[in-house]
C-alpha cells in the first residue's frame, strides 16, 4: 500500500538530545542512590519512555523514588536545551522536502518535546501533530503510541511509515504494522547501531537525513509495485 503518513521519533531522529538526555537523567539517579553513567542509560534506556525506565529502577533498588523524579530529570535536561540542543543535521530541509502527512511519537513527556522541537527550529513544522508516550498506557516498545498516533492522524497503520533511532521504538514500530527506517546518524549511535535496528525490524537504515525524502519515495514506490 501507498504512505499515507510519516511518523518521527523526536530524540535522536529531530533532535540530537540524547546524549544531553541521558547525563542529566544519570546526574539525577546518582544523587538518588542509584549510581548510572550516562552510557549506561543510554544502553538500557534509549527509547524507552521514563515512566518504564523509573518503574525497572524501582524494581531494582526495591523502593521508590521521590514523587517528583521525572520533574527532576526534566528540569536537569532543559536547562541543557537551551545551550547545547541541536536538530539533527539537515532535519529541517528533509521534513520539508517530503509532501506528506507527518506527526511526532515520541518516549519524551510534551514539555520535553514542547522544549526541544521549539530550541531545534523545528516546532513549526510538525505541529500540533506531536503526540507522547505520556497519552498511552504502554510506552515503547509496545505499539500502542504509533497505533494512538495513526489513529489521530486517520492514517491506517499498514500505511504508515516510522522513523526510528532506538530498538524499543523499532520493535514497537514494527509490532504496530508499520513500515520501519532506522536513523543511526545521531551522536548517541555507536558503532554496529544500524545492525540492531535492522535486527529489531527496520526494513532500512540510514545516517544522513539528506538521504530521507529519497528513501521516501522508494518505500512508496515498493509498495505500489508489490
Amino acid at each position: 500500500m501507498p504512505i499515507d503518513l510519516i511518523i518521527f521519533d523526536c530524540d535522536g531522529v529531530l533532535v540530537d538530545s540524547e546524549v544531553i538526555s541521558c547525563r542529566a537523567h544519570a546526574d539525577v539517579l546518582t544523587r538518588h542512590g542509584y549510581p548510572i553513567t550516562s552510557e549506561q542509560v543510554l544502553a538500557r534506556f534509549l527509547g524507552v519512555s521514563e515512566k518504564d525506565a523509573r518503574r525497572i529502577v524501582e524494581q531494582e533498588i526495591g523502593r521508590s523514588l521521590p514523587d517528583d523524579f521525572e520533574q527532576r530529570v526534566n528540569a536537569a535536561t532543559l536547562q541543557s536545551y537551551a545551550s547545547d540542543l541541536q536538530p539533527i543535521t539537515h532535519v529541517a530541509a528533509a521534513i520539508s522536502a517530503i509532501d506528506l502527512p507527518k506527526c511526532v511519537a515520541s518516549s519524551s513527556t510534551p514539555n520535553k518535546i514542547l522544549h526541544g522541537l521549539t530550541c531545534a527550529g523545528l516546532y513549526d513544522l510538525l505541529a500540533p501533530h506531536v503526540f507522547s508516550a505520556s497519552q498511552v498506557a504502554r510506552g515503547k516498545p509496545a505499539p500502542d503510541l504509533f497505533l494512538f498516533a495513526a489513529a489521530q492522524m486517520r492514517a491506517a497503520p499498514e500505511r504508515c511509515l516510522v522513523i526510528e533511532d532506538s530498538v524499543p521504538g523499532v520493535t514497537g514500530a514494527h509490532a504496530a504494522g508499520m513500515t520501519v527506517l532506522g536513523f543511526c546518524g545521531g551522536s548517541h549511535c555507536p558503532p554496529g547501531h544500524a545492525e540492531r535496528l535492522r535486527a529489531a525490524g527496520a526494513g532500512l537504515t540510514f545516517d544522513d537525513m539528506r538521504q530521507l525524502p529519497e528513501l521516501v519515495r522508494r518505500v512508496a514506490t515498493d509498495a505500489r509495485t508489490d
